[in-house]
């Protein structure tokens, strides 16, 4: 009985420790528009949630964010340094910041934010700082491992997108 208590004692642990805000999505291709769900699986201190901002990394074109009953949503917009064209028009502010706050989500239940982007047209690893501030204290998950580093090795991670070579195309334009 006693190993029986360790075991579940540890389970409960390993779940809290990599309990992190991490993307449902591990990868998509370069240039889609894709649809991106941060999962937040704890609060802060056993406290609830109640704001998450999610700050998008350069390249990153045109988001959206999927709105959350009991949840207000706020949008910032910054001029570009290039500016580009999207359906004849040409962009030049764009989305760099999206936070969902005056709700609350409690310690004890975990939750889903989306937004819908475009993806730039390069391969590579997209890394989105994420912001959580909660009835008692806050998190920041904004690390990025640095060369040769993994990420299960850092504390407080930010959530990564591996963009994959573009996806050959079939005629078809979809969001």
């Amino acid at each position: 009985m006693k190993n029986y208590a360790l075991f579940i004692l540890a389970a409960c642990f390993a779940q809290h420790a990599s309990a992190h805000i991490t993307l449902e999505q591990t990868s998509a291709n370069a240039g889609a528009y894709q649809k991106l769900t941060f999962k937040v699986g704890h609060g802060c201190e056993g406290s609830g949630t109640n704001n998450i901002t999610v700050h998008l990394p350069d390249g990153v074109m045109g988001a959206k964010p999927m709105p959350k009953p009991g949840w207000k949503i706020n949008i910032v917009t910054e001029a570009l340094a290039k500016a580009y064209q999207s359906h004849g028009k040409t962009i030049s502010k764009d989305v760099t910041e999206i936070s969902w706050n005056e709700g609350l989500l409690p310690d004890a239940y975990y939750d889903e934010f989306s937004i819908h982007v475009k993806l730039p047209d390069t391969p590579g690893k997209l890394y989105f700082k994420v912001t959580q501030l909660c009835e008692k204290g806050r998190l920041d998950w904004i690390e990025i491992p640095k060369d040769g580093q993994s990420g299960q090795d850092l504390k407080a991670p930010a959530p990564m997108l591996e963009v994959t070579t573009k996806a050959p195309v079939n005629g078809t334009h979809q969001h």
